[in-house]
């Protein structure tokens, strides 16, 4: 019986931390849902209690609180926004086409503030409604009584993708750890299929920063560019790898060298060279250059071609 209670409670030892670690990956799921959803309408995360929060995105959205369990609630939100099917887009992937289709451009702000800048341009001014009734006009608008037809394709690795630099670099003022905003320069297309648009937000980090130094030895910087948003909200992995390098100088030869002010040299990730030498590097907001994907991907895409 004392061995029958030893091998008890050692299990009851194993069992409670896996069962605690289950919950707190499920609260996770849930935060994480919340989370996800809140970026996408408001732009940033949101503050008071999740029941709280989740019936504000279900009148802004639908016009009306849902009565289900809390968790059958999110998880439905969550798909309406953010889970695209060839049958069902997302309400992100088709405000991306509805954006794309009128403007040949999206924004990567907040999907209220999306909504809102189309119908002023299109429409003289904002709407009234929920954010799928008026999303929904825009799409009529945009389309008349079909929709943005939404194939699934592959990127492959290394696709070549440009981009804008939103953040200015300069070694006199950045640091490790800065956060660096670049934009899409141009739409990425698969067999047809839209699958990044330009002005797709995507994001990186200034890892390495050396000052110029005395006998006309350069500054240096070390960037990573680290992901673009798809169409269908999906994070492609990018770098600035070999493939990109070459095709940016390209770019600078074609324009004169002057394309970003810069020469990409040296080992993937970094960004060195520029001006004369001796001198800091300074690439101001709007400069171009390319970058590549990280690895292959399956994406839902918008059919314009």
């Amino acid at each position: 019986m004392r061995k029958l209670l030893i091998c008890l409670l050692a299990m009851l030892t194993m069992i409670m931390p896996v069962a605690a670690a289950q919950e707190m990956a499920a609260d996770t799921t849930i935060l994480a849902k919340m989370m996800a959803v809140e970026k996408i309408i408001y732009g940033s995360e949101q503050t008071g209690a999740l029941i709280e929060r989740l019936a504000r995105m279900e009148k802004d959205i639908f016009g009306q609180e849902q009565k289900e369990a809390l968790l059958t609630r999110l998880d439905k939100l969550y798909g309406y926004t953010c889970v695209t099917t060839a049958a069902a887009p997302s309400f992100v992937t088709s405000l991306n086409a509805v954006e794309w289709t009128l403007t040949h451009s999206v924004s990567g702000d907040a999907g209220k503030a999306r909504i809102e800048s189309v119908e002023r341009l299109m429409l003289g001014n904002a709407q009234t409604g929920t954010l799928d009734e008026r999303l929904k006009r825009l799409s009529r608008l945009a389309y008349g009584d079909s929709h943005p037809t939404v194939n699934q394709v592959t990127v492959m690795k290394d696709t070549l993708v440009k981009i804008k630099i939103v953040t200015p670099l300069d070694t006199r003022k950045s640091r490790p750890g800065d956060i660096v905003t670049f934009t899409a320069a141009e739409d990425v297309y698969v067999d047809g299929v839209l699958v990044i648009a330009r002005g797709a937000l995507g994001t990186g980090k200034v890892t390495k920063v050396e000052p110029a130094k005395n006998f006309g030895r350069d500054a240096k910087l070390e960037v990573t560019f680290d992901a673009i948003q798809a169409v269908d909200n999906a994070t492609v992995d990018t770098i600035l790898g070999d493939k990109a390098k070459e095709e940016t100088k390209s770019l600078a030869k074609a324009a004169g060298a002057t394309v970003a002010g810069l020469a990409i040299l040296g080992p993937v990730g970094v960004v060195g060279g520029a001006f004369v030498q001796g001198k800091e590097i300074t690439i101001p907001a709007g400069s171009e250059l390319y970058i590549q994907t990280k690895s292959e991907m399956d994406i839902y895409g918008i059919k314009v071609k």
